[in-house]
């Protein structure tokens, strides 16, 4: 935990008690004393600082801060993540993750390879996911929850959303073994726009889901021979492209 994240609604007259997770980790991880200052943030908020002003060591643990915050909130990242409904052990996994690596939305979709049990994961309940998103924003210091879309249906969504979202973008890229055409070919002079890439389930899209994710306005590429698990080729793939936008930033 880089920073310590609360909810707007914790906050009263500048302070905050902790009694939570939270808590244990200013106790027993950083050993914060009185006077001890952290690095803290309102989720979908302002980052600033706070000062320890009470702690109470042994269990339950409690931590009284003194919180001012100084500078707004990180933009939005550039880079929106079209997925597969994985099972939930990988959700979990690939939530934090790419929040960590920077996210604007996440579009949770059906697909022919998804497990019809997968739907009805209480994961995909806000409750749920939420503390995976906060765990990947306290590991990269931010404040800024990914939005969560989801979509049940396949055919609506390609059909009827995703063109509509296309304006949106510079670039929609769709991650395809079978495709010849790697990730740097698809990405030349996409700046700082908006880009959205799709990655699909175990066992990859069927060619009916390729097809119209193409007709849609996706441009396939590969990653090479190797084929890759969901949540390494999200975060591989997020990687590259975070990187080339970069590169061709400092142009």
């Amino acid at each position: 935990m880089n920073i310590i994240l609360i909810d707007k609604k914790e906050l009263s007259e500048n302070r905050v008690v902790l009694t939570d997770y939270r808590a244990k980790h200013i106790v027993k991880i950083l050993k914060s004393e009185i006077g001890d200052c952290l690095r803290l943030g309102v989720i979908n908020g302002d980052i600033g600082e706070a000062t320890v002003t009470a702690v109470q060591r042994k269990f339950p643990f409690l931590v009284e801060l003194s919180v001012e915050l100084v500078a707004e909130a990180t933009p939005r990242p550039v880079v929106d993540l079209l997925l597969a409904l994985p099972r939930p052990i990988m959700l979990r996994r690939v939530l934090s993750q790419v929040t960590a690596l920077g996210v604007g939305t996440i579009y949770l979709v059906n697909a022919n390879r998804v497990e019809k049990s997968f739907w009805d994961a209480g994961l995909l309940e806000e409750k749920e996911y939420r503390p995976h998103l906060i765990h990947g924003l306290e590991q990269a210091v931010d404040t800024l929850l990914p939005n969560i879309r989801i979509h049940r249906r396949f055919r609506p969504f390609v059909e009827d959303v995703l063109p509509h979202l296309a304006s949106q973008y510079s670039h929609l890229l769709l991650a395809h073994p079978l495709e010849e055409k790697k990730l740097s070919h698809c990405l030349d002079n996409c700046s700082t726009e908006r880009v959205l890439y799709a990655v699909g389930p175990e066992g990859g899209w069927v060619d009916f889901e390729v097809e119209k994710l193409l007709a849609a306005g996706m441009q396939s590429f590969s990653l090479g021979a190797r084929i890759l698990k969901v949540d390494t080729a999200v975060v591989a793939i997020h990687s590259r492209i975070s990187q080339e936008l970069e590169r061709q930033s400092e142009r």
